[in-house]
């Protein structure tokens, strides 16, 4: 049976359809001589999602995307996208979804894995969250060093500015005299410095020497400061509120004694404020005087101890004797 050529090129149009059906499932992810379980995800946002997009859990690929399509014409519902699974794993019913959008990798879907004891089957629809792309952790990253470069160059602008006041031509001369300042003071630190004449150098040899004293003097110093600590404690110990109390009291009647003695009242004050007592007591020490100069002048008027004597009756004085008169003659 002879074959027509229309047969011939109705069968070869077939083929090349079938094969450009199966071609194009495949190079979707999807085959279609195996049994393959499709869930379902809703995201708010797809973020870069394309169909034929891998589908990972624990990095293994175990599906792609085979359709993604919109809920509703506003959108208000998400965007549902189909995961075909091409390998039979379990995926626990509280697993969730995230997008992984990348720079140079396309995006995917990685599956966090739940623990829940019951798993996903045909047609389920898997929890999803949202999870910030890897340019808005770069943005959200790059947002403040952007700020703080921004606040840099500000500063950097003004110290500028500053600089550029520094060596304004007015201030010039002041930079010089600052300089030659420098310089000078530079000089008087070396001259200082210096070990064989130099004043700092003398001083530190003196507080050297002085430092050695006291280390050559150590058990003095010790001994000082222990005498010290006992005179500090005795004066402690010392009753001298009690003291000073005493002597208070002493002074009183010192006190008291001298008012009485500057009073009129008892003897003593008497005889230092009275006149007339001193009149009196001046001339009976007259009186007593020329009572003592008769006896000596007269001795025999007032002791006779000769038998054949006689008593002297002659003239009674009347003042007391000069002490460079002459003794009379007591034979």
């Amino acid at each position: 049976m002879k074959i027509s050529n229309e047969t011939k090129i109705g069968v070869l149009a077939v083929v090349a359809l079938a094969a450009l059906i199966l071609g194009f499932n495949f190079l979707k992810g999807s085959s279609l001589f195996q049994h393959t379980t499709k869930i379902y995800a809703i995201f708010d946002n797809v973020e870069g999602l394309e169909v034929s997009n891998a589908v990972q859990i624990d990095g293994l690929t175990i599906g792609s995307i085979t359709d993604i399509s919109e809920s509703d014409k506003d959108l208000s519902n998400g965007i549902v996208v189909t995961i075909t699974l091409k390998k039979m794993v379990n995926i626990p019913s509280n697993s969730t979804g995230v997008i992984n959008s990348g720079f140079i990798n396309a995006a995917s879907i990685i599956i966090d894995k739940g623990d829940a004891r019951d798993f996903l089957r045909n047609g389920d629809t898997l929890q999803t969250k949202k999870k910030a792309n890897l340019f808005s952790q770069v943005q959200e990253s790059v947002n403040p060093v952007i700020l703080k470069l921004g606040g840099t160059l500000t500063s950097l602008d003004s110290l500028i500015e500053v600089i550029g006041g520094l060596f304004d031509p007015r201030l010039k001369n002041n930079l010089s005299s600052i300089v030659a300042n420098l310089a000078a003071t530079s000089a008087e630190l070396q001259k200082l410095l210096n070990a064989q004449s130099g004043y700092l150098a003398q001083s530190l040899k003196n507080v050297n020497d002085f430092t050695g004293n006291l280390s050559k003097n150590n058990d003095k110093v010790t001994e000082t400061l222990a005498n010290l600590d006992k005179t500090s404690a005795n004066l402690a110990s010392a009753k001298i509120p009690e003291a000073v109390e005493t002597l208070q009291s002493t002074m009183n009647e010192l006190k008291g004694v001298m008012d009485k003695v500057n009073s009129n009242n008892g003897s003593l004050g008497l005889l230092i404020n009275d006149k007339h007592l001193y009149q009196n007591l001046e001339g009976t020490t007259r009186s007593l005087n020329i009572l003592l100069d008769d006896f000596r002048a007269h001795p025999k008027r007032y002791v006779n101890i000769s038998v054949f004597g006689h008593k002297d009756k002659g003239g009674y004085l009347t003042s007391p004797l000069d002490s460079t008169a002459a003794k009379p003659n007591n034979r």
